[in-house]
């Protein structure tokens, strides 16, 4: 839309004759006739009485307006320059909040791509300790290590401190009672061991092996990262097509 078929389209709106918008603006209707017919472009005085005598304001008067007839036409018209700058402002606004959205997302995106790739956020080791059985006190440490027991046993076997039989007795208890592995899988690491106290002694976990896994968390942060990553693309890619409608 043109100029002039703005003025006519709120003139016929107001269901006002020529004659009449032309006395109510203060000009010939002849010179009306040729802003209506685009044979003249209003001076900033004449467009003010216009946008009076219609009862219309900047913005209501160029919607409609082709903006490279409101760039070459009325642009030097100080209300419709204020107009138009506050809107580009606005836009340059927007792009500027759209594209800083955009680039957060990707740099979220990939912040926890990463994060999931090299396993900072969740522990990706497991460590396994055994323990071997439990230790009375006063016993030495090493007393569940293969012939350790019963090499004790002999010794106070051979110095009458206890009888074959007490020993054997001693022996079928250690084996069936006291010797029994325990295994702990934790994300901790402990230290090469450490002693959990138990009912009657104590137990001494080892670490035994160290195992590297992909755990879950990590699997969510890669897919969470991806998803941010796209989004902040398409952000962009969405921006530019608005920039150019």
């Amino acid at each position: 839309m043109n100029i002039g078929e703005k003025i006519k389209q709120l003139r016929t709106e107001k269901n006002l004759t020529q004659p009449q918008l032309a006395e109510a603006i203060g000009i010939e209707q002849s010179y009306l006739s040729k802003l209506e017919n685009d044979k003249s472009i209003p001076s900033a005085d004449i467009f003010q009485a216009i946008l009076k005598s219609l009862s219309v304001d900047v913005g209501s008067f160029l919607e409609g307006i082709d903006e490279k007839i409101i760039h070459r036409q009325l642009r030097q018209i100080p209300e419709v320059a204020n107009y138009v700058n506050a809107g580009v402002a606005y836009k340059i606004h927007n792009i500027k909040k759209w594209l800083f959205g955009s680039a957060a997302a990707c740099v979220i995106g990939l912040t926890l791509i990463v994060a999931g790739e090299k396993n900072l956020m969740f522990p990706s080791a497991q460590y396994n300790y055994t323990s071997l059985g439990v230790v009375l006190p006063n016993e030495p440490a090493d007393i569940l290590e293969p012939f350790n027991f019963g090499q004790l046993l002999d010794r106070k076997v051979n110095a009458n401190i206890i009888s074959r039989e007490e020993a054997a007795k001693l022996m079928y208890d250690f084996e069936n009672e006291r010797r029994r592995p325990s295994f702990q899988l934790t994300d901790r690491y402990q230290g090469r061991f450490f002693v959990v106290p138990v009912e009657g002694g104590s137990r001494t976990y080892k670490l035994t092996d160290t195992v590297v896994v992909q755990s879950a968390g990590n699997r969510y942060l890669v897919l969470l990262g991806s998803l941010f990553t796209i989004a902040g693309i398409f952000g962009f890619f969405v921006e530019f097509r608005l920039r150019k409608i």
